[in-house]
């Protein structure tokens, strides 16, 4: 150890040496020949194990949330788990690893986006990439086919992040499923009136839910002449109508997936269309697609839905896609995606859509897939895009310049003379053991004007200050921040008077 320090001693002496000669701007021959010397003395020390440059920073397509944020957020996620309650939703968890077997062979294209964990001699392991198919593992390791259930929580993928637009490789998923055999189209009606009071309650601009059923698709591919074993990748094309135009769609499909010319035409043809219920009752006339047994089942399936959308009063936010494909293997039945939309330039011209911020669908085989015997269970669900949305309300906020609260406290105890500080934690005690949030400065003598500007910086609304005078008149003078209004309370009422003040209004909903 001293032989490396007394080298790198030498090192540093032989460095500074070469920077003076550079600054006297000494000969270029003096100046490599010294330069030499360095690099001689620092080859003696080896590699520089450890001594590289660390860049403190996250990884890549991952974020932390400061105190401001996490409030958005968990404002957010209130609105979120209130809705799936009123629906009648249990709550249940899942790890956030899962055995690589149990994820291989789901996701379809995606499944190069799935997180392998490195072999340590164990099981194989991946991190869950989403929780609907922990859900269908969930389902059929516990032999269940009826839950209605909600799951908030990360998962991960291995994606080129666009982080401003609200994606990346660590991100929360917030699912609601509903499982197990019921009549057509109740439940994934539900699922969709769910998604239209989500986005309505969180305000965060005009939405349109995109509705298809993969039958339909299937189906079409098939009178269209796509071979059996190209659906999936066609589908996997399709998908991606909403981002790119529909020239590069099909360059994709012919010259990347060998498709011919006049099949990808012939898909154009039906998956440039959108529209309501007229759409769907206009392709159940259509010569070719009602001779396909499949797609007529998924048409048969949409108009009903649509019935029952109008009942729930929301039919005039869905509107019935053909381009609608949703990339992932297991849908089997009706998808749906809900995008915001950005209001058009002119009147007459189409909104465009600024990003899917909700998606989900039915997918009857994928508990299936787990069961040694390999018994279905139905299921509908959908998952919000929260990190879509928080970005959006983030920039909400920062543009209208609006305060958000970080903490819930109700009240400061304060005191307007020194000596006071033990008063101040008896009286901070009794309002905790009473549930009032309540927080107090850690100094022994803080000063007022001090204690008064923490509350305006904190957003707290009230004041108890203890003084001298009011220990012995036996009352709390209790101020409020924004008013600047100071009223003596007596010491007993004062736990009823903070909740009066500061509960919120209530709301007959």
């Amino acid at each position: 150890m001293a032989e490396r320090a007394a080298l790198e001693e030498l090192v540093r002496l032989q460095g500074e040496h070469v920077r003076e000669l550079k600054q006297q701007k000494a000969s270029a021959e003096q100046i490599e020949e010294e330069v030499a010397k360095l690099l001689k003395l620092k080859a003696q020390l080896g590699p520089d194990e450890g001594k590289h440059k660390f860049v403190l920073k996250t990884p890549k397509g991952t974020r932390d949330y400061n105190p401001r944020q996490m409030a958005v957020r968990e404002k957010v996620f209130d609105i979120i788990i209130s809705c799936f309650k009123r629906h009648g939703a249990e709550v249940i968890d899942t790890p956030v690893f899962e055995l690589k077997e149990t994820l291989t062979g789901k996701y379809g294209e995606d499944s190069k986006l799935i997180y392998d964990l490195k072999d340590q001699g164990g099981e194989l392991l991946s991190l869950r990439y989403d929780l609907t198919v922990p859900f269908a593992r969930y389902l059929a390791m516990n032999k269940l086919t009826n839950i209605k259930r909600y799951h908030i929580a990360k998962v991960y993928r291995r994606d080129n992040p666009a982080m401003t637009r609200g994606r990346y490789r660590e991100f929360y998923q917030c699912d609601f499923d509903i499982a197990g055999q019921f009549d057509p189209m109740i439940p994934d009606a539900e699922c969709l009136k769910i998604m239209c009071e989500i986005l309505n309650s969180l305000q965060i601009g005009d939405f349109l839910v995109k509705v298809n059923d993969r039958r339909i698709l299937d189906g079409m591919f098939a009178i269209c002449g796509v071979p059996d074993s190209k659906f999936r990748t066609i589908c996997s094309s399709v998908d991606k109508l909403d981002k790119v135009p529909w020239e590069e769609v099909k360059n994709e499909m012919v010259g990347e997936k060998g498709l011919a010319p006049e099949v990808a035409d012939r898909i154009g043809d039906y998956v440039q269309q959108h529209g309501g219920v007229s759409l769907v009752e206009q392709l159940l006339q259509d010569p070719k697609l009602s001779q396909n047994k499949q797609a007529l089942e998924g048409l048969g399936d949409l108009k009903l839905l649509f019935e029952y959308l109008t009942l729930f009063g929301i039919a005039d936010k869905i509107s019935f896609d053909l381009s609608l494909a949703r990339g992932l293997d297991y849908y089997t039945g009706v998808i749906y995606e809900a995008v915001l939309l950005q209001t058009a330039a002119q009147a007459g011209e189409e909104p465009l859509g600024v990003g899917s911020v909700a998606a989900g669908g039915r997918y009857d085989g994928l508990v299936g897939m787990f069961d040694p015997k390999g018994r279905k269970v139905p299921c509908v669900g959908l998952s919000i895009g929260v990190e879509r949305i928080f970005s959006i309300v983030e920039q909400r906020l920062e543009a209208l310049e609006e305060k958000v609260r970080t903490t819930e406290t109700q009240v400061l105890v304060a005191s307007a003379q020194k000596k006071l500080l033990e008063e101040r934690l008896k009286l901070v005690s009794e309002l905790w053991d009473a549930g009032i949030k309540a927080e107090l400065l850690y100094k022994k003598n803080p000063k007022l004007l001090n204690q008064l500007q923490y509350c305006e910086e904190a957003g707290i609304p009230l004041v108890a200050i203890v003084g001298e005078q009011e220990l012995k008149d036996g009352v709390i003078k209790l101020r409020s921040v924004a008013s600047r209004e100071e009223v003596d309370v007596r010491r007993e009422d004062l736990v009823k008077e903070i909740k009066r003040r500061t509960s919120p209004p209530l709301c007959i909903c």
